[in-house]
């Protein structure tokens, strides 16, 4: 298959003109398919990767069944995001257990890729708890990670972590060259933030959100994470949860080469407004706002990767090439899976999403086949 007249995404950022060759599920220099697709001088960019989401289409992730794993991956890649990686919710080892199991088990076939798990909970902290289920929060646990992680036959690749808690930063030094670890729902100052980075945490969950700001004096995880180039910071933006001027002020402290864009997704995403829950607490759901129903916490977001894309773009002024790194070249990066996904590079799964002039989609191959 060729696909040609399209302004290809490269790795760098930069767009061009061109045309791209697919040989089997791969991009190739030669193919012996003489099926040709004009691109119409749409963008041609991989496909989104999404390593921060909980559901979609009225399925959570912490279902633990394969109809929610199978619906949540059949959405996404028609929404141009064709690698998975969903998050957990504070919830007890026994239920994180089940959805481990329900990971393992699953067989990646006509929605996206099932990449690995996001761990976000139970080491986080009560006073951040922002959505997560209090009754299951605790400290940082070593062998109950480890449990998990051999339930899920290693799929956990992201672990969330407070740093302030006891026992953290033993958690960091243990685990560290087994699972990325990712600084959240925390009330750690620079000097905590900046000791679980020395120590080997790469990674901060949803920037701004469920942290202390960055003020002058008390410049908190943000101001510890922009200062070391080996970590890597996710937002979500959904036009909610940061302002459009902040996320252009964490463009300017991290660069595009350390912003994972991140969907926060949960359940209601693709469906109308309503009752919801996430993480077992009842959730609703008006417009773009997914609130706690008791209490009024922001309850993840109700959109997806792609429209964090179009949202970064054309309203917080970020160039297209920036946010594309940000949604498929860094997470893929992130979660270890960039052999295979994150840029249009021959050798690599042909995993490719056609956009047009006002973003929106207008062609999605996945592992080579025409799915849209």
């Amino acid at each position: 298959m060729i696909v040609k007249n399209v302004k290809i995404f490269r790795e760098d950022g930069s767009f061009e003109q061109g045309e791209i060759v697919i040989e089997g599920e791969r991009f190739a220099e030669a193919t012996s398919d003489e099926t040709v697709i004009d691109g119409n001088g749409c963008f041609a960019i991989p496909g989104l990767t999404d390593v921060h989401f909980h559901g979609c289409v009225g399925y959570d992730f912490c279902d633990g069944t394969e109809e929610a794993i199978s619906a949540m991956a059949e959405y996404e890649l028609a929404n141009g995001v064709t690698a998975i990686n969903p998050a957990t919710m504070t919830l007890s080892e026994e239920m994180l257990t089940k959805i481990a199991r329900a990971a393992a088990a699953h067989k990646n076939g006509a929605g996206a890729d099932l990449v690995g798990i996001n761990m976000e909970g139970p080491f986080i902290s009560m006073e951040k708890k922002g959505a997560q289920n209090p009754e299951y929060i605790m400290n940082p646990d070593i062998d109950m990670f480890r449990r998990l992680q051999k339930e899920a036959k290693g799929l956990f690749k992201l672990c969330d972590i407070a740093p302030e808690l006891d026992g953290a930063l033993e958690f960091i030094d243990e685990l560290k060259d087994e699972v990325r670890i990712s600084v959240a729902h925390t009330c750690a100052n620079y000097d905590e933030a900046k000791a679980a980075f020395d120590h080997g945490a790469t990674q901060v969950t949803h920037l701004y959100n469920a942290m202390n700001p960055l003020t002058h004096r008390a410049p908190g995880v943000i101001g510890a994470a922009s200062e070391n180039e080996n970590v890597y910071a996710e937002m979500i933006c959904d036009g909610v949860h940061i302002h459009q001027s902040a996320i252009r002020a964490a463009f300017k402290m991290f660069g595009d080469d350390r912003i994972i864009l991140i969907s926060d997704s949960m359940m209601a995403t693709g469906k109308p407004d309503g009752q919801y829950s996430l993480g077992g607490q009842d959730v609703t759901v008006k417009g773009a706002y997914a609130t706690l129903t008791e209490g009024g916490n922001l309850a993840g977001s109700v959109t997806n990767l792609m429209n964090c894309v179009r949202y970064v773009v054309k309203t917080a002024g970020i160039s297209l090439g920036s946010a594309i790194k940000c949604a498929a070249v860094n997470p893929a990066k992130s979660v270890g899976i960039y052999d295979n996904y994150g840029s249009i590079t021959v050798g690599k799964l042909a995993n490719l999403v056609l956009l047009d002039e006002n973003l929106d989609i207008t062609r999605i191959i996945k592992r080579g086949t025409v799915v849209r």
